[in-house]
């Protein structure tokens, strides 16, 4: 446990803590139960940091447990996906892998013991009818004219729904509960429903799936769980769970504790509407730099171990809040700014010609890797009479605070020399396409033995050693601090900023950057970059841009 974390105990951990010091359990058991229908997102990774966080914090166990009930919408796609998200974040379940779908014969046999005991029925209301008859907030509910069957008659019935008897919809088991109760989840909420639709896991073996509120509590209790953590939708679900398991002679009672999820402003995290941006190709697939989905952050170069601070930090509440997405691009450029790699790439080159540097050579200089760590060392950087700066350092008619490349003005080139402009050469349309300069060969390393300074530091890359590469500037997805607000009649997808990827062509980098890997690097007064792991190849570099090396969205919430 991080001293941060012992600094600022949560309620959770603190419900844990008298559990363990009371002797009410020896060892922690939580679990992390994601249904395996779409990819995890920002959320989640708070829910998996909190589960096998505090597994790992008391010396217990996390189980990663696939709530695979509805075979409709799930895929092994995204069974994988969801492994892939957890060991990248850094945490490992072991052995303890479950799928809700292992315990569908003794979820099947339980269903029948509340049969027996007069606590569930089959119903044969249409979805329509059961939606009418379970009353409103303020109104109570009806009972369904099929609630008191005979025993007989629901055993009988609920086998030939099991032997696939009947239509979907055709019938449905539900719970014998209150049809009055102020919370409609106990209104006899449905426990099972037909599907004839084969499962990623059992095939054909069943028709009939369990409900996720009727399954998810029997999971539990079948592995032993000790504390359930849940998000704060599921409180006013909290008494079901305990029915069910007062109702049954399970293993064990887990205790369900809520807690308020992750909300993130300029973002959406309802998995529908993550599923429609990309049915609907406003994204590029799941994983999508622009995507807040674990593989889209993974893909941008967001590292794990920013993900698990970020989690850390904004902490545990029992009231739901929207957290302020620039938190977590300041934990992801707080960490690689002591981690990452320094490097210089010219997005937009201009070409610049050192007129008094010999023709035909080249040297090295030495930059440093990273100024925050020493360890880090430094690389060679090959200098040459040819170089390119970024079009933006240059301005022809420079007003009095432009302190970059001007005519007639001297700037410090990083790591190298001091050169000054003498020369802006124009092509027919009147474009600046190069300019000429002279360099001080005395102020090798950036330095002028003479004192004098310079008010300019430019990045810059070698035109005879410069690599070829397609960088892609990724920004928010959404232009909207909210993108639900507007009522029912507005469209989320109206919100998405238009800007929220550039694509630039050509840029040229410094050869080291062809060999990085995966590494997340900064560019030199541009952000923070990696290799797109979808699209970079030997032949086709490609970057993305993880983070700026600051928020301008500060000062451009409006835009």
């Amino acid at each position: 446990m991080s001293e941060e974390a012992k600094k600022t105990r949560d309620f959770i951990r603190t419900i844990i803590e008298d559990d363990l010091r009371t002797g009410k359990h020896e060892r922690v058991v939580t679990r992390f139960p994601p249904e395996p229908n779409g990819y995890l997102h920002i959320g989640h990774a708070k829910s998996i940091c909190l589960n096998f966080g505090v597994a790992r914090e008391y010396g217990g166990v996390c189980h990663l447990r696939f709530d695979d009930t509805n075979p409709t919408k799930e895929d092994t796609e995204f069974v994988d996906s969801i492994k892939d998200d957890v060991r990248w974040l850094g945490f490992e379940w072991g052995d303890n892998e479950f799928f809700a779908s292992d315990y569908f014969e003794r979820l099947h046999d339980y269903a029948v013991e509340l049969i027996k005991a007069g606590k569930a029925y089959v119903d044969s209301l249409s979805a329509d009818e059961i939606r009418e008859y379970r009353g409103t907030l303020t109104e109570p509910g009806r009972n369904s004219p099929y609630r008191d069957r005979s025993v007989e008659e629901n055993l009988d019935l609920f086998a030939r729904m099991r032997a696939g008897e009947f239509a979907d919809g055709e019938h449905v088991l539900r719970a014998k509960i209150d049809m009055a109760s102020g919370n409609i989840n106990l209104r006899d909420p449905t426990l099972y429903r037909i599907r004839k639709v084969a499962h990623h896991r059992t095939g054909d073996a069943w028709c009939i799936y369990p409900m996720y509120d009727y399954t998810h509590c029997l999971s539990d209790a079948e592995e032993k769980i000790t504390h359930s953590l849940c998000t704060l939708e599921f409180e006013d679900h909290r008494p079901l769970y305990d029915w069910v398991l007062d109702e049954l002679e399970t293993p064990c009672h887990p205790r369900q504790i809520e807690f308020a999820r992750l909300n993130l402003n300029y973002t959406v995290l309802s998995k529908r509407k993550l599923l429609r941006l990309v049915e609907e190709k406003h994204v590029d697939g799941w994983n999508d730099p622009r995507m807040p989905t674990i593989a889209g952050l993974r893909r941008r170069g967001y590292p794990a171990a920013a993900i698990r601070t970020f989690c850390e930090r904004i902490g545990l509440a029992k009231r739901d809040s929207v957290v302020d997405v620039a938190m977590l691009e300041h934990a992801v450029r707080e960490h690689l700014n002591a981690v990452a790699s320094r490097y210089m790439a010219v997005l937009r080159p201009l070409r610049v010609v050192i007129d008094n540097y010999p023709d035909g050579e080249s040297e090295e200089l030495d930059a440093v890797n990273n100024p925050e760590d020493e360890s880090a060392g430094t690389r060679k950087v090959p200098f040459s009479r040819v170089l390119y700066i970024e079009r933006d350092d240059f301005m022809e008619d420079a007003p009095r605070k432009f302190f970059r490349l001007a005519p007639g003005r001297e700037v410090r080139l990083r790591y190298a020399y001091f050169i000054t402009c003498t020369e802006v050469v124009k092509d027919d349309a009147g474009e600046i396409v190069e300019l000429r300069c002279t360099y001080d060969p005395a102020t090798r390393g950036g330095d002028s033995p003479d004192g004098r300074k310079v008010k300019g530091t430019l990045h810059w890359v070698s035109a005879e050693h410069a690599v070829d590469a397609e960088v892609r500037l990724y920004d928010r997805l959404f232009a909207a601090e909210d993108p639900n607000a507007g009522g029912k009649d507005a469209d989320f997808v109206d919100t998405i900023n238009p800007d929220s990827l550039e694509v630039v062509e050509g840029a040229k980098l410094e050869p080291a950057l062809a060999a990085v890997g995966a590494e997340t690097v900064q560019f030199e007064r541009q952000g923070y970059f990696c290799t797109d792991s979808e699209d970079s190849r030997a032949d086709r570099l490609v970057f993305n841009r993880t983070v700026a090396l600051r928020d301008s969205w500060a000062k451009i919430k409006g835009r």
